[in-house]
């Protein structure tokens, strides 16, 4: 190849891959091939996504199904730790993280977001018989805090400082150890915990709110305008429809996609 030839290729190369970039399947178009919405969430994060008689139960399992009816085609689950569930994503393993994701800027570098289908904050978790006042981070300063790997939990309580924070795979597990004594609180969504008091039957209890409200939507990856575009609108149609505040209500006795009434 003489120096011409090859400063053509060279040249003609990147628009060669915009060009293919551009050709490339939304993921709408690929979604709708297949017939299914591949969904990833953890499964042992109830009352959000969870395992009942060896079958997936929640309510993001029931978010996921609904959105999948609008879109026309099936939901197919998979689950996966907190810890690994984004880096699956990103890997192209499933189409969607239904699992309570919070939009951080952060994360909004990698992925693209739905509009956001819940509004909580960040609250502590402490044990019934506890007789300290834990009413802020600071207030756990040389304590130690359980919460899920990976988590929005762990940056806010890390910025806090001089907290002996222990990370764990899921809720499942720190709430085990909090239980036992083994950690002196946990920190997880303000959403979660009324479910713990009712449900379980660990000796837990509410504790303050430590944090902003935060907004969670559905991660996927990238470039796929008319998959945002066609997620928005099914979000938007179950709430105009009445779908999404009977599914909220079932789960939470409220519609979590409005922030909570002040107490």
């Amino acid at each position: 190849m003489n120096i011409r030839n090859l400063l053509t290729s060279t040249l003609l190369l990147p628009l060669a891959l915009v060009a293919s970039a551009a050709g490339a399947a939304d993921l709408l178009d690929t979604v709708k091939q297949r017939g299914t919405l591949r969904v990833a969430l953890e499964g042992t994060y109830p009352p959000f996504n969870y395992k009942e008689n060896d079958q997936l139960a929640g309510f993001e399992v029931e978010l996921a199904h609904a959105l999948a009816q609008k879109l026309g085609v099936k939901a197919e689950f998979t689950t996966s730790e907190w810890s690994a569930i984004l880096a699956g994503l990103q890997a192209g393993k499933y189409d969607v993280v239904i699992n309570q994701v919070g939009i951080t800027d952060k994360r909004k570098e990698t992925f693209d977001f739905s509009e956001p289908y819940t509004v909580s904050s960040p609250q502590l978790i402490v044990r019934k018989d506890e007789k300290r006042e834990f009413r802020t981070l600071a207030d756990l300063k040389g304590k130690k805090l359980g919460l899920g790997q990976g988590t929005n939990f762990a940056d806010i309580a890390k910025k806090e400082g001089g907290i002996d924070i222990r990370t764990y795979p899921g809720a499942q597990e720190y709430l085990q150890d909090l239980a036992l004594g083994r950690i002196d609180a946990a920190l997880n969504d303000s959403l979660l915990i009324p479910y713990i008091v009712k449900k379980t039957k660990l000796p837990l209890k509410p504790g303050a709110p430590v944090g902003e409200l935060e907004k969670s939507g559905i991660p996927f990856v990238k470039n796929n305008p008319k998959f945002k575009a066609a997620i928005d609108k099914a979000l938007a149609d179950l709430r105009a429809d009445g779908s999404f505040a009977k599914i909220s209500n079932k789960w939470f006795d409220r519609d979590v996609s409005k922030p909570p009434i002040a107490r």
